[in-house]
C-alpha cells in the first residue's frame, strides 16, 4: 500500500512539472509572438511612409533617407530574429526611422503626426529648444530645435561615447564623427563638449538632459581642460551662446503613427 501511495504521489509531481513546463513553454512563446508582431507593426508603419513620402527640401530629404536607412535595418533584423530580445531590437529600428519620418514632415511644413513611444536610446538626453552655435578648431557649427538651411541632419537624440546628446537639428552629423577612430572621434567629441558642455547646465539645461549628463558620470570630466584654450575655448563660450533654457526635458509620448 505504502508503495502505492508513493507511485501515486511520484506520478502527479511528474504530471505537475510537465505542466508546469508546457505552460512556462506556452508563455515563452506568446511572449515571442507578441514582440515578433509589435516589431513587425511598426516596420509595415514605417515603411507605408517612406514609400509615400518625398520632401524637396534638403533637410525633408536627409531625414527621409535617415527613415529609409533604419527601415532597411529594421527589415533585415525582423528576418533574422529568434528571440523576444532580438525582435525589440528590430520595434526599436522602426520606432527610430518613424522620428526620422517625423521630422522629414516637419521640414515639409505638414502635420508631424501622433507622437510616437520613447526610444529606449534617446531617454534621458532631452531635447534641444533654442539654436546653439559655436567655433571648434576652426569650424563653425550649429544646432536647434527646427530644420533649416544651415541645420539640415536630424539627430533622434542618443548617447554617443557615453556623452547624451539631445533631440535637433544640426548642421553636420556629429554624432558619427564621434562615432569614428582617432583625430576623428577626438574632433566629434570637442564639438559635443563645445555644444553640450556641462558647465552651462545650471542655466536652464532640461531635467532630462541633466539626468543623462548624471547618467553618463565621468565622461564630461576632461571638457574643462578639453576647451580651456584654442579654438574651444575663450570667449567663444563666455557669451549668450549658452544661455538658460536650451534644453528640453521631454521624451516621446505614446501613441500610434
Amino acid at each position: 500500500m505504502k508503495v502505492f501511495l508513493l507511485v501515486i504521489v511520484v506520478l502527479l509531481l511528474i504530471g505537475l512539472i510537465v505542466a508546469w513546463r508546457r505552460g512556462a513553454v506556452a508563455r515563452e512563446q506568446r511572449h515571442l509572438d507578441d514582440a515578433r508582431a509589435d516589431a513587425q507593426r511598426w516596420y509595415e508603419r514605417l515603411g507605408g511612409q517612406v514609400m509615400n513620402l518625398h520632401g524637396d527640401d534638403p533637410a525633408a530629404r536627409q531625414a527621409l533617407s535617415d527613415a529609409g536607412e533604419r527601415y532597411n535595418a529594421s527589415g533585415s533584423q525582423l528576418q533574422q530574429a529568434k528571440t523576444v530580445k532580438q525582435f525589440e531590437l528590430a520595434r526599436e529600428s522602426a520606432l527610430e526611422g518613424l522620428t526620422y519620418v517625423r521630422a522629414a514632415r516637419t521640414a515639409m511644413g505638414i502635420d508631424p503626426g501622433p507622437e510616437l513611444p520613447p526610444l529606449a536610446s534617446a531617454r534621458g538626453v532631452g531635447q534641444l529648444t533654442l539654436e546653439r552655435d559655436v567655433n571648434v578648431q576652426g569650424q563653425h557649427y550649429r544646432a536647434g530645435p527646427q530644420p533649416g538651411p544651415d541645420t539640415p541632419y536630424y539627430y533622434p537624440g542618443g548617447r554617443v561615447q557615453g556623452r547624451p546628446v539631445p533631440s535637433g537639428w544640426y548642421s553636420t552629423p556629429v554624432w558619427k564623427t564621434a562615432l569614428g577612430a582617432g583625430a576623428g572621434a577626438l574632433g566629434g567629441l570637442l564639438i559635443f563638449d563645445a555644444l553640450f558642455s556641462p558647465g552651462f547646465g545650471d542655466s536652464g539645461y532640461g531635467d532630462g538632459y541633466q539626468d543623462g549628463v548624471q547618467d553618463a558620470s565621468g565622461d564630461f570630466g576632461d571638457s574643462g581642460s578639453d576647451l580651456s584654450g584654442g579654438d574651444g575655448g575663450g570667449n567663444d563660450f563666455a557669451s549668450g551662446d549658452f544661455g538658460g533654457g536650451d534644453f528640453g526635458g521631454g521624451d516621446f509620448g505614446g501613441g500610434d503613427f
